[in-house]
């Protein structure tokens, strides 16, 4: 099996699991969120040459496996608004990425010092560190983000309860 293989089994079985805990916890008020760490940002968000972001390999497999899930989700009895509340999120905006920019706004993989910004653009930057109330806000239209995918930027000091899943996309030898 390749890397690739492994790596589309891991996001495959953690969007499961995702649905899963919050088809659960729907109907109690809870989001759930799901958090990704991957070894490199070019396996998210990549860049052409004139600094225009398009999806890296990981971000592509995420948006096939959500939307084929999703898409053949078996519906149980009672769970119309859970439908409507999947429905309503636009698949682009139910992850996004929290890394280290360069000067130029790019997305870059970097150990950071406390101090400096990271993040792929204030407002997520704002909505992953600074305002939990609003990233935990179940409204599609205020906040659809439900996974983050993050390289070095969140580290230790950042607590979330609503995420119950993480996965570790890394290249491993073992």
């Amino acid at each position: 099996m390749s890397e690739e293989q492994i790596r589309r089994i891991q996001i495959r079985e953690t969007i499961l699991s995702h649905i899963e805990r919050e088809r659960e916890l729907f109907y109690k008020g809870i989001k759930v969120l799901s958090l990704f760490f991957i070894d490199e940002v070019a396996k998210y968000k990549q860049y052409n040459e004139a600094k225009d972001a398009f999806n890296g390999i990981y971000a592509d497999m995420f948006e096939e496996e959500y939307r084929d899930i999703v898409g053949n989700l078996q519906t149980r009895l009672g769970e119309d608004d859970y439908v409507r509340y999947l429905d309503t999120i636009a698949l682009e905006k139910t992850h996004a990425g929290y890394f280290s920019v360069d000067k130029q706004g790019a997305m870059v993989d970097s150990k950071l010092s406390r101090k400096e910004t990271t993040t792929d653009d204030v407002s997520a930057y704002d909505l992953i560190m600074k305002n939990k109330e609003l990233l935990l806000d179940r409204d599609p239209e205020i906040s659809p983000v439900r996974f983050i995918f993050s390289h070095s930027a969140l580290r230790e000091g950042w607590d979330n309860p609503n995420v119950f899943q993480i996965c570790t996309l890394k290249q491993s030898s073992s």
